[in-house]
């Protein structure tokens, strides 16, 4: 079987002063056609970076790709040329990011931005693509639009401009949509609006989805599998509900306690992971976690493999089956 997308011990390196920073190392993951993923971690745990390779957008210098391979429908994505990937990105892979104040050209239209991605990829007319661009700002949600697509960025907020985004990754029915932490700028109230949108664009759709963040509440039910990444390592994958159920890697776990609960009484203090993320100039040559984690032993001085820990999941941790009865992060195993 061919999967939609396949990622193969991909490693991205940047050169910065002279020193190299390992920023991706060796990640590995597949989706299928109409799959929901998502790759959480913090910031600096190489989630954007590992996407930002799967579209070709490593800027070269200071990043390169040191080895791996990107399949998309069978196609290595990392052997083709600027002008091919071009073709790719928008027809066949769409992304939103994270910053819809930036994300847009304020001086020029809307309208004129979204219709120019239509007629890039599709032999369409100036009229039919603003008809197209109309249809998909109906689509997420906009009002007015047939009136608001010859406005500029600054007259809309920040929701609607993230909306509007949405709009334009959709305007050539891409089989994967990679949604690079799109609510990191907007209120909670806007953020729901826009996770909302997002589940109910991927069931009209059918369209694959990758889900970039650092919020794992936020993900919880948008996603069906979660890849858990740390210091630019997969440390851990899982089915959405097995990962919030039973965690198989400290990091996982300490990320899932500090998460704020509506229940929590008013005198409890969010939990915190104690520590610092280690310097990716440096080699790693044990668990990159090691330094954080209150399980550490002599053997995570060695680099734990991402094994299979059970149906979809895989954990990057010696103790991984210790931890299947541990609920709370730094409760003794």
């Amino acid at each position: 079987m061919t999967h939609l997308l396949e990622v193969k011990d991909l490693s991205v390196t940047f050169r910065s002063d002279g020193a190299v920073i390992r920023a991706v190392n060796g990640i590995s993951y597949t989706m299928d056609e109409g799959e929901s993923i998502a790759i959480v971690g913090e910031s600096g745990s190489g989630k954007s970076v590992g996407v930002l390779a799967v579209m070709g957008l490593i800027p070269t210098p200071p990043g390169r790709i040191e080895s791996g391979a990107v399949l998309f429908d069978g196609r290595n994505l990392l052997e083709l040329s600027e002008e091919e990937m071009r073709k790719v990105r928008g027809a066949e892979i769409a992304m939103v990011f994270q910053d819809p104040m930036t994300s847009l050209n304020p001086v020029l239209p809307i309208g004129l931005q979204l219709t120019e991605a239509i007629q890039t990829h599709q032999n369409v007319s100036k009229a039919a693509a603003q008809a197209r661009a109309v249809e998909m700002l109906h689509l997420v949600g906009l009002p007015n639009a047939a009136e608001r697509i010859r406005d500029f960025p600054f007259q809309f907020s920040g929701g609607q401009r993230q909306r509007i985004m949405i709009a334009m990754a959709l305007t050539c029915n891409p089989r994967l949509l990679i949604a690079d932490e799109p609510t990191t700028a907007l209120d909670v109230t806007i953020q729901a609006q826009i996770v909302e949108l997002t589940r109910e664009l991927q069931s009209k759709l059918g369209m694959a989805i990758i889900w970039i963040s650092h919020n794992l509440g936020l993900v919880a039910g948008v996603v069906e599998r979660v890849i858990v990444m740390y210091s630019g390592f997969i440390v851990e994958e899982a089915p959405v509900d097995d990962l919030y159920e039973r965690p198989l890697h400290p990091y996982t776990l300490g990320l899932l306690h500090a998460i704020p609960h509506v229940d929590a009484r008013n005198q409890e203090r969010l939990a915190s992971i104690e520590g610092l993320p280690p310097d990716l100039r440096r080699p790693i040559s044990g668990c990159p976690f090691a330094p954080r984690c209150p399980y550490r032993i002599t053997q995570c001085d060695t680099l734990p493999p991402l094994v299979e820990a059970g149906p979809g999941r895989r954990s990057a941790c010696w103790r991984w089956e210790e931890l299947q009865g541990v609920t709370i992060f730094g409760e003794p195993l």
